[in-house]
């Protein structure tokens, strides 16, 4: 074979990597020179990281982050000094998600949950587990599409499965009356066999009302406060540029 025949052959055989930097190994090669075990151990190596970076576009597309530029590196943590920055970095090392524990971030809208919630999804993704992203009320219009269209069974078991689910604005916008069920079933669901972080502009206390079923509710927080972690956020919006309260870690 040529190196034109090579690298078509190489990419039948779906080793893109190997054959993005084929001719590049090549001239290394010569050059050094370097033992076959080295030349093909680079190979290799190219491969794997492309596959790897490649699983984790995949799964960052998978996710649907809203803002996918949001990240820990970008967060301005400087903001507000007194912020509970161990949780912070803690979540954001999975291990939480190994543990199947569940998160919720409390307080007014432009506090910061969102950017956190999402930069924290992130750094799961980069520790090897998938992610799903999703405001409440999209989440839930999902729910009754594909309801709809025949597939909720379909639906909800990827809902339940995936290890970190991430539910974000719950209180932002008006729900349907089923809302509160649905939750509770997804939460049911995955309770202490995957991991929810959600966020709320609304204390909990207010959610019976919001959603309409304080029994749902009762039951949703049981299990979402069992094994979880909770950043309470302050009054006052990141966006007015003012401080924060202390965050604080319960659970």
């Amino acid at each position: 074979m040529n190196l034109i025949e090579l690298n078509r052959a190489l990419r039948q055989l779906r080793l893109g990597g190997i054959a993005a930097v084929l001719e590049t190994r090549l001239h290394q090669a010569q050059a050094e020179p370097m033992a076959p075990i080295d030349f093909l151990s680079c190979l290799v190596s190219d491969e794997l990281t492309r596959r790897g970076e490649r699983l984790l576009e995949r799964r960052r597309k998978q996710a649907q982050f809203r803002d996918p530029q949001k990240t820990l590196d970008n967060f301005d943590f400087n903001f507000n000094k007194k912020m509970n920055r161990s949780l912070v970095f803690d979540l954001a090392t999975a291990t939480f998600v190994a543990r199947h524990e569940d998160a919720l971030f409390l307080g007014p809208p432009g506090t910061g949950k969102s950017h956190l919630a999402q930069a924290i999804g992130q750094a799961v993704i980069g520790q090897g587990y998938r992610v799903i992203y999703r405001e409440a009320h999209i989440l839930l219009e999902e729910i009754s599409e594909a309801a709809l269209d025949g597939k909720r069974k379909e639906h909800m078991e990827l809902l339940a499965t995936v290890p970190l689910l991430i539910i974000d604005d719950l209180g932002m916008r008006k729900l349907a009356p089923t809302a509160a069920e649905e939750l509770l079933e997804i939460v049911m669901r995955r309770y202490e066999r995957a991991s929810t972080l959600l966020t709320s502009n609304r204390p909990v206390e207010d959610w019976g009302k919001l959603l309409g079923d304080s029994a749902a509710v009762t039951a949703m927080l049981d299990r979402l406060l069992h094994h979880g972690h909770i950043l309470k956020y302050g009054p006052r919006s990141w966006r007015t540029k003012t401080d924060l309260p202390d965050q604080v870690k319960t659970g």
